[in-house]
């Protein structure tokens, strides 16, 4: 019986030091992840976004192009891992519309805090890992 116990707890803890293992990789690489939602009450959000330092989460339209488009929300993040992060849309979105949910930094504007990006400008910019976008798609409902 002591020996049953002790493979357990061995058991136990090989699989706790993986989780700790598989949390520690994630906190280090910048990421959006985001879900298809109901946006009807006029907020969309990202399940997670790891940012290196403090930024926005912005969101964008796009199509199947997967081009980003016109903003249609943001909200300020900070540094490390955000959970369930809620943007207030500044315009409708309909059901079937897809939304670019994107890391975007805190840099090259006038002022801190306040969200200065319009589309193509360098001022509170998106970021690019390796010229790639950090980005999810997702489809409002």
């Amino acid at each position: 019986m002591k020996n049953a116990f002790s493979r357990i707890a061995l058991g136990l803890g090989i699989l706790t030091m993986t989780g700790a293992a598989l949390a520690g990789g994630m906190s280090g690489k910048l990421a959006v992840k985001g879900s298809d939602q109901d946006v009807s009450g006029g907020t969309v959000s990202a399940d997670m976004v790891m940012a290196d330092s403090n930024g926005w989460l912005v969101v964008h339209r796009t199509d199947k192009a997967m081009k980003p488009g016109p903003v249609v929300a943001y909200a300020p993040l900070k540094k490390g891992q955000n959970h369930d992060v809620a943007a207030i849309l500044t315009e409708p979105v309909k059901s079937g519309e897809m939304l670019m949910l994107m890391l975007h930094g805190e840099a090259g504007g006038m002022k801190t805090g306040i969200f200065e990006y319009t589309l193509g400008a360098k001022e509170d910019g998106p970021i690019k890992v390796d010229g790639k976008l950090v980005m999810d798609v997702i489809t409002a409902k």
